[in-house]
């Protein structure tokens, strides 16, 4: 038996394999171990209603870019499995199991952050720079997000769209700042924007909105070197999801090739564990 699990800082997903059938699939609360308290952890982990006989253990969690999380996670699991085999990584190699499976490519990550990598098959061989949504995220939900508010408040918003904005946030320029500067979450909180974006995508002003972003992700983590018009370029997240067709423009734009695109990366990891061999 296995047990996949997709740990993200809001929710996450337990799918728990019995060869090649899903046996139980079911979400919690998310975890990122970079803002979380272990306990909460231990406490989810001993919450829920799994078998002993699990052998394997797979975790792709936000946060676990570092050594440091990775053995935080794997020791909270070890109590409560002592007997099963532990992996932790990163929800990159979520990305790349989930899209590419065993082969070679680029994959990607567009929901309200954003990242990207070069996979061989088996490791990833080359990872983007990530300076998170102070610096960086481009083509992100926060990117998008923040470029719908700002052409709102600087005026550059066609009429009819800035009618639009306005009865479905009535956003007020001080409480929009104090509720950004001061109550957390800044990143999350620019992304909710990005379904106005979604909404009004057909709008010749929307859709060039939102591939100027993409185009930015293009060129900051895709075309970065010759290997990256020979490969496909897969995507995980709601972002890409929602507005593929216009990132589907912008990737033909520079000459790229487009593989998968998902959602979530669930169903792409339980296709990629039922590939291997018993």
């Amino acid at each position: 038996m296995r047990l996949i699990i997709d740990a993200g800082s809001t929710k996450m997903e337990w799918i728990l394999l019995d060869g090649n059938t899903v046996k139980q699939r079911f979400y919690t609360e998310g975890f990122n171990p970079n803002y979380a308290e272990r306990q909460c952890l231990v406490d989810m982990c001993h919450g829920v209603s799994l078998p002993d006989g699990i052998h394997f253990i797979h975790y792709y969690g936000t946060g676990c870019g570092n050594e440091q999380n990775c053995l935080l996670i794997k020791e909270v699991f070890q109590e409560r499995f002592p007997f099963a085999e532990i992996h932790v990584t990163h929800d990159l190699m979520a990305a790349c199991h989930a899209v590419l499976g065993h082969d070679k490519g680029i994959a990607c990550i567009l929901g309200t952050g954003s990242n990207a990598c070069l996979y061989d098959g088996e490791h990833i061989t080359e990872k983007a720079v990530s300076l998170g949504y102070l610096v960086g995220d481009e083509g992100s939900g926060m990117h998008i997000g923040r470029e719908v508010v700002r052409t709102y408040f600087y005026g550059f918003m066609p009429e009819e769209l800035r009618m639009r904005f306005e009865a479905e946030y009535h956003l007020d320029l001080k409480a929009f700042v104090q509720r950004l500067y001061h109550e957390g979450q800044p990143s999350k909180y620019l992304a909710t924007f990005a379904k106005f974006a979604g909404e009004n995508q057909a709008y010749p002003f929307m859709h060039d909105l939102v591939k100027r972003c993409f185009n930015a992700f293009i060129e900051a983590f895709v075309i970065r070197d010759n290997a990256s018009s020979s490969l496909k370029v897969s995507f995980i997240g709601s972002v890409a999801f929602h507005f593929q067709d216009i990132l589907k423009e912008s990737l033909a734009d520079y000459g790229l090739a487009i593989g998968e695109i998902m959602q979530a990366p669930a169903e792409g990891l339980i296709r990629y564990y039922q590939s291997l061999p018993a």
